[in-house]
């Protein structure tokens, strides 16, 4: 039995993170895991420029109501839900993540949770498993799953590599060119089809 196992930002949706930096004027905030392929220096990174400015939660999820789905995600999405088993397997947390699930219609989604003071401000963050996207492909494997997996960044590597299938999807040139042997797509169609093509 086949499960497509797919990442959320970049993929599904814009970089929360980058839609963050421009409403925040804050460019530092744009380095993404397209840039940095250590997840626990990147959310340190992260976390101690907001306490440098004052922001938290609040003023984050006041961005991410504004974000929606990229063109074109929450039709491929239904398609590919109506002939086979899919997940979003992100790094990003669940209080970023609901609201956009909202508008593509409720997709099973595995994340992790951010750590928040009562002033709202993000203090850490708790990984559901480390490391989240690879160790549950294999988990899904164990009980008797295929994986098919896309993503564009360093944290999808993993579980891309580790399925019987696997897309780079709107990657950037320094990870297909490191990554040569990842078949990359650049619209939606062309992910469908390639996925379709793996079952």
């Amino acid at each position: 039995m086949n499960i497509v196992c797919l990442d959320m930002e970049g993929v599904l949706t814009p970089e929360i993170w980058i839609a963050f930096a421009d409403a925040s004027g804050i460019p530092e905030l744009r380095r993404t895991t397209q840039d940095e392929p250590d997840y626990d220096k990147l959310m340190k990174y992260r976390i101690n420029i907001l306490k440098e400015h004052g922001l938290g939660l609040k003023e984050i999820q006041a961005v991410i109501d504004t974000i929606d789905p990229l063109p074109g995600a929450k039709e491929f999405l239904d398609k590919l839900r109506s002939e086979v088993q899919t997940i979003i397997l992100s790094d990003t947390f669940e209080q970023f993540a609901m609201p956009l699930m909202k508008k593509l219609g409720y997709p099973t989604i595995f994340c992790n949770t951010l750590e928040v003071a009562e002033n709202g401000e993000i203090t850490g963050y708790k990984m559901r498993v480390t490391p989240s996207k690879l160790a549950t492909v294999k988990a899904l494997q164990s009980v008797g799953f295929d994986t098919i997996a896309s993503g564009d960044s360093y944290n999808d590597l993993g579980m891309i590599g580790a399925s019987k299938a696997g897309f780079l999807f709107r990657s950037n040139a320094k990870i297909k060119a490191e990554h040569p042997e990842i078949p990359t797509c650049e619209e939606f169609s062309e992910l469908l089809a390639a996925i379709e093509k793996s079952l």
